[in-house]
């Protein structure tokens, strides 16, 4: 099966399109890393790939890119690097190496000539805009949480580190499913399902347009971000509500936005702005949890498959089926 994103005809899940879950990690699963967008500290990458072994998985190794600028590599490289890693038989997952920006580069003409099973596609921030055209084209599972030089390298369980719990629950767990402790604020209170969908809020914005843009009717919306004044939220807010994507959303988990404060004391706050914008849409919403650009140990959110978000307290989200077949 191939595709191109200059094709005219994007497929939709809402069309009849089977969920692609890819098989479940355990303690022999080969890890490889990848780096789609910026380069990362050597450092940092070395810590990340020792605690994914600390944790029982084996980390291949990856022919090192030559950094351009801003990004890791060419984007003949990073794409090249990405699509010969999807198919390697001895890889049964990609982490990424860290955010930055330069994935939606490697999605311009990007064919996966050769079509297997999916398989586990680990990151969060920049991996938004590559996890977006993987749902929409082939209606493919994703994983928003941590990467080796951002998440792992820190380690389990403290500051700018990950969560070990949903990480694995999210890879590995196969029979049911699990509740995440968002350990948020309510903002507006109740109870909603929907198929959990969206990332960083910069990139769900910038998605509007392209042959990747997500179609959020029916979900549980997750939106996060850091380093955005709040006008900066503000505005991106008002432009997917305007492009009309809070239309038919059934709940909103929303992230911490760090490094978002007011410039201006008595200014409006993110919080502030989610409540004006968002508030009056009626649905489930909760402000803060621990996903993606956070200062806690960071959550694994499977995207795509169908979730519960319980808006009372500090919020949880029970995801209803595994993200992951035997």
């Amino acid at each position: 099966m191939s595709a191109g994103i200059s094709s005219l005809e994007v497929p939709r899940v809402e069309a009849g399109m089977e969920v692609r879950k890819p098989r479940a990690l355990n303690g022999g699963s080969v890890l490889m890393p990848f780096a789609p967008a910026s380069p990362a500290e050597f450092r940092k990458v070395l810590a990340g790939a020792e605690e994914l072994r600390r944790l029982g998985f084996q980390v291949a190794d990856a022919t090192p890119l030559s950094p351009e600028g801003y990004f890791a590599g060419s984007m003949i490289g990073r794409r090249n690097e990405f699509l010969s890693e999807l198919e390697r038989d001895d890889v049964d997952a990609l982490v990424a190496v860290r955010g930055g920006y330069g994935s939606n580069y490697i999605l311009d003409n990007l064919e996966i000539s050769c079509f297997r099973a999916a398989k586990v596609i680990l990151g969060y921030s920049d991996l938004t805009s590559l996890q977006a055209y993987l749902w929409k084209r082939y209606a493919w599972v994703g994983f928003y949480g941590p990467m080796l030089a951002a998440g792992f390298d820190a380690g389990e369980g403290v500051e700018k580190g990950y969560d070990r719990e949903s990480l694995l629950a999210a890879v590995a767990k196969t029979d049911h499913g699990w509740t995440l402790e968002l350990q948020a604020e309510t903002l507006v209170a109740g109870e909603a399902e929907g198929r959990i969908l969206g990332g960083c809020l910069t990139l769900v914005e910038t998605a509007l347009g392209t042959p990747w843009e997500f179609e959020t009717r029916g979900s549980i919306l997750l939106l996060e971000d850091r380093g955005m004044k709040p006008w900066q939220v503000d505005r991106a807010l008002m432009h997917l509500r305007q492009a009309g994507k809070f239309d038919g959303v059934r709940g909103i988990v929303l992230g911490e936005f760090p490094e978002c404060d007011a410039p201006v004391e008595g200014s409006p706050t993110v919080r502030e702005v989610c409540v004006r914008i968002l508030g009056a849409l009626g649905v489930p919403i909760v402000f803060g949890a621990r996903v993606g650009h956070t200062p806690r140990p960071m959550l694994t959110v499977p995207l795509g498959v169908k979730a519960c978000l319980r808006a009372e307290g500090e919020g949880q989200l029970a995801i209803l089926e595994p993200a992951v077949v035997p």
